[in-house]
């Protein structure tokens, strides 16, 4: 049920997101919800490999990297969806700041509901 709960509010931050920055856009309700389910398995499965791959890089950047492989993720899976959209890398890169820091305050919230 919090996994559950967690997805739709999911899909609500990135609708928040497309409301607050122009550079992101969401078609509907219903291609949030897909966008973040596969931005949450994109984060799951493809982001601890490219962390480990790009783990020197990451160490000399003092983890600022870290950002910019989030902005990929963020930009592969507007790439292979089609009612979400991002406009570019700068675009992927603040829309993805503005996404975890949501998503920071919707695991707090939940965490605190437990």
């Amino acid at each position: 049920m919090k996994l559950l709960l967690r997805w739709l509010l999911a899909a609500c931050a990135l609708l928040l997101v497309a409301y607050l920055y122009d550079g992101v856009q969401v078609r509907s309700f219903p291609s949030a919800l897909i966008a973040a389910a596969v931005i949450g398995l994109f984060y799951l499965i493809l982001r601890p490999v490219l962390v480990l791959l790009t783990l020197p890089v990451t160490l000399v950047t003092l983890g600022l990297f870290l950002f910019v492989i989030n902005a990929l993720l963020f930009w592969a899976a507007a790439s292979v969806l089609d009612g979400f959209h991002v406009r570019g890398f700068g675009a992927a890169l603040l829309g993805s700041l503005i996404y975890s820091a949501l998503m920071i305050v919707v695991d707090a919230a939940l965490s605190r509901v437990r």
